[in-house]
């Protein structure tokens, strides 16, 4: 099962599921009018919007939603991975909010000729949310009037608005916990990073995998594991073996006795640990001829894998330049 999709894009198959989309609007957006929504009040009109920009938008998210006995809300949700912060983004936002706006009008004289010319019209709201887990801080403006100079004298002329920043690295491990939806599992396994990541992971109470096992429908157990797995190997895990494991948990006997994808991420880590401990012993007895032909002849299996060199050189405890020496054997 290969990888083929970006962080952005797996992100992207998140928020089209709008369950898992409601999950996200009630866990970060505090607006008491948006607490009772439902993913059957939901239409998605990204492909409608994202055409009509130059570059590619493809994390970027347009949804209706149709709020009981009130004019539809529209959300517009841009997803940031990058490692840099966009200091566009609130440009951005207002090309999506005029592009939003000017559909509605259009489709408002559609229905009634004329209704958009008359004194009584009004436009519906628009949320702008920016979502980021990137590991630098976000310092980029969100309100545009202060991207734009001379603001200070113009500002009655610049538009005001400001976009909904939800940073993942602002939230604890805990928090995300609380949320206790099929989101929070995928927003944890996105905060990993390195062995504090695998520490987090090793923390986690026992009963919230459990009460996640309960709730999470089958429907999106595949999607879920889709994404954790574009994750765990943007954290650097062997591909292998987030294939593997992957493979095994989507199938009922491996939720049933390790409890969804915590499975994933336990065995991946102590699959780790067990070849890192392998590497120490073999290490302490290298000076034996035929452990170290094992060795060797193991490193080399790797590199013709793909494996990265300095992967090998952690489990084998070998020199790097001595790993390099076995590609030219």
């Amino acid at each position: 099962m290969a990888i083929h999709n970006t962080a952005d894009n797996s992100f992207k198959r998140i928020f089209d599921d709008h369950r898992l989309f409601v999950d996200f609007i009630r866990d970060f957006i505090k607006i008491d009018i948006l607490d009772n929504i439902q993913p059957e009040d939901i239409e998605d009109l990204s492909e409608r919007f994202l055409p009509l920009f130059q570059e590619s938008r493809d994390a970027d998210t347009v949804k209706r939603i149709n709020l009981k006995d009130e004019t539809p809300l529209f959300v517009i949700a841009i997803l940031e991975h990058e490692s840099k912060v966009n200091y566009r983004s609130s440009f951005k936002m207002l090309q999506y909010i005029c592009l939003v706006l000017d559909a509605w009008e259009k489709e408002a004289d559609i229905k009634d000729s004329g209704s958009s010319q008359r004194k009584d019209f009004k436009y519906p709201p628009v949320l702008p949310i920016i979502f980021y887990d990137g590991r630098e801080t976000w310092t980029a403006e969100k309100n545009f009037l202060n991207r734009t100079h001379l603001s200070n004298i113009f500002e009655k002329y610049i538009p005001k608005f400001e976009y909904e920043l939800v940073n993942l690295n602002d939230y604890s491990v805990g928090e995300i916990m609380s949320f206790g939806d099929a989101l929070s599992l995928i927003l944890l396994i996105d905060k990993i990073r390195g062995n504090k990541g695998e520490t987090l992971l090793r923390q986690l109470p026992d009963d919230y995998v459990k009460k996640l096992s309960l709730q999470i429908p089958e429907s999106l157990v595949k999607l879920l594991s889709d994404v954790i797995q574009v994750l765990l190997d943007k954290s650097g895990y062997d591909r292998h073996e987030i294939e593997n494991y992957v493979g095994y948990v989507e199938r009922p006997e491996g939720r049933e006795h390790i409890g969804m994808f915590e499975a994933v991420i336990e065995s991946i880590i102590e699959g780790r640990e067990e070849a890192r401990q392998e590497g120490r012993e073999q290490g302490i007895s290298i000076g034996q001829e035929e452990e170290r032909n094992k060795v060797l002849e193991n490193a080399r299996n790797a590199l013709a894998e793909g494996i990265p060199v300095e992967h090998i050189q952690k489990v084998s405890g070998l020199d790097i330049e001595i790993i390099k020496g076995l590609e030219s054997v």
